[in-house]
């Protein structure tokens, strides 16, 4: 155990010590919540796909691999293709349209745009802390669970002293700092995702072993395991039931938001896209290697990255490589306390108080980050659901809310107030109750397929009915996509 915890101590030493580094002494509001606009495209590839993939890459993926097969890659398959066409027709004009409209958050965006009442600022503001926190409380949960397993501590001390190591990364130096610690630590975690499967595979018996695993366990060995109506829904829900959600996610399009040049978003494209597939490629391994490393069923399916790592490597080893899963969820749950604590101190604090001054802007920011931060810890003290539920109900939620209003925003010249208001309250609302619906289905439906739907579909009927009562948006003449 001594070992394993200086494995874990020289790790956050290492990472620490970036963050100080790299750390401003003096910030304005805009260097502290998006970098001042100034991230190269390195850093903006990896903060925006690092800070994506939190202990869900680890645990939650590959624990649906292992229940479900080859089959559950489909997952993949959608998030990799909805980041691409996030990075193709979002990423350029939303860098251009938010430095027009000189706002560092999506919600300020949509107000800057749309709505000076303050009605769409409101909605969506309430909704981001609504889903944030739960997505925070998430990745608390896998803190806990590391912790107990890593350093043997009890549970409610794991989540304690991980929302004290993430709270401390995000008050130290806010958006640029996160941005190198994204880089060091998604580099760190890709190298292990990839490490631990390619170690394991060879010494298991290769793929021959991991098919008659499946096989032996009656889990798909293929993409289309037949060809009934059903399956093909299926693939249809899990590619785009997840995948959907990159349009909506704010902790991901504030990135966009923060790279220097226009021109170098097709460099980050490719960065962070190439991470992206080695990543995942990497936990699909995990997954599948774990069907042939396990031949008793698991208790937990959510830790089987952990357990395989624990048997197989000695404890040094093993406490460095599970420091990628603590880097993991370090990423995310940074990254969406920094999005939330800059949506309260930008849309709620700043428009009360119209004579803010940057440092009170900070201050209020960072204390901010404290409150969602206890708020977050006490719904992981209570554990209500599976990390992958949790991450499911808060990434439905924000692609639903955000993700249709956004696309509109920026490829429609008809949007009208009235229509985001009722986008955003549609989509927000039935993601939040779908689960409970869904009960009534004979077939899981992702919440955010059906949100997204209507949501899409109301703020484009409601706003064409209301064409006349008020100014369309015009999307400025000048603005281009980015060319090669």
């Amino acid at each position: 155990m001594q070992t394993t915890l200086m494995a874990v101590f020289v790790y956050l030493l290492i990472a620490l010590a970036i963050g100080i580094l790299s750390c401003k002494r003096h910030m304005s509001s805009s260097d502290f919540i998006i970098g001042g606009r100034s991230l190269n495209f390195w850093l903006t590839a990896l903060a925006a796909h690092a800070s994506d993939m939190s202990n869900w890459l680890f645990m939650g993926y590959p624990a649906m691999i292992f229940l479900g097969g080859v089959f559950n890659i489909w997952i993949a398959i959608g998030l990799i293709l909805c980041m691409f066409f996030n990075w193709r027709l979002i990423a350029p004009k939303i860098r251009v349209l938010s430095e027009e409209t000189n706002t560092v958050t999506l919600s300020g965006l949509f107000a800057n745009s749309l709505d000076s009442s303050g009605g769409i600022r409101n909605f969506s503001s309430a909704f981001c802390c609504i889903f944030y926190t739960v997505y925070i409380s998430a990745g608390l949960i896998g803190l806990g669970q590391l912790s107990e397993t890593l350093l043997g501590v009890s549970y409610q001390s794991g989540i304690l002293f991980g929302a004290l190591i993430v709270v401390l990364y995000v008050i130290i130096g806010g958006f640029s700092t996160l941005a190198w610690l994204d880089f060091f630590q998604g580099t760190f975690l890709m190298g292990v995702i990839l490490f631990v499967p390619l170690y394991l595979l060879p010494r298991l018996g290769g793929f021959e072993a991991i098919s008659l695993s499946l096989y032996e366990k009656g889990l798909a060995t293929s993409l289309f395991p037949s060809f009934h109506y059903l399956t093909y829904f299926k693939i249809i829900s899990m590619t785009l039931g997840w995948g959907l959600g990159y349009f909506g996610q704010p902790h991901i399009i504030t990135k966009f938001m923060g790279i220097k040049k226009t021109s170098e978003i097709r460099k980050s494209q490719r960065v962070g896209l190439s991470w992206m597939v080695l990543s995942l490629l990497g936990a699909t391994l995990v997954g599948l290697v774990a069907t042939a490393f396990f031949r008793t069923p698991v208790n937990d399916p959510e830790m089987i990255f952990i357990s395989i790592v624990e048997l197989s490597f000695s404890p040094f080893i093993s406490g460095f490589i599970l420091c990628a899963i603590v880097a993991a969820i370090v990423n995310v749950t940074s990254a969406q306390l920094l999005t939330l604590s800059s949506i309260i101190s930008q849309d709620f604090y700043k428009k009360l108080c119209l004579r803010s001054s940057g440092k009170r802007e900070i201050l209020i920011t960072r204390l901010s980050i404290l409150i969602v931060a206890m708020i977050a810890l006490f719904i992981a003290y209570l554990k209500p659901s599976s990390i992958y539920s949790l991450v499911l109900y808060a990434w439905s939620g924000l692609g639903a809310t955000f993700g249709p209003l956004l696309i509109l925003l920026l490829y429609s010249k008809k949007v009208t107030k009235f229509g985001a208001w009722v986008g955003i309250l549609s989509g927000g609302i039935l993601s939040a109750v779908w689960p409970f619906i869904n009960t009534l289905f004979p077939i899981d439906i992702e919440p955010l397929l059906p949100a997204f739907s209507v949501s899409l579909l109301l703020n484009w009927l409601v706003s064409k009915m209301t064409l006349s009562r008020e100014n369309l948006f015009e999307f400025s003449e000048n603005l281009k996509l980015f060319k090669d």
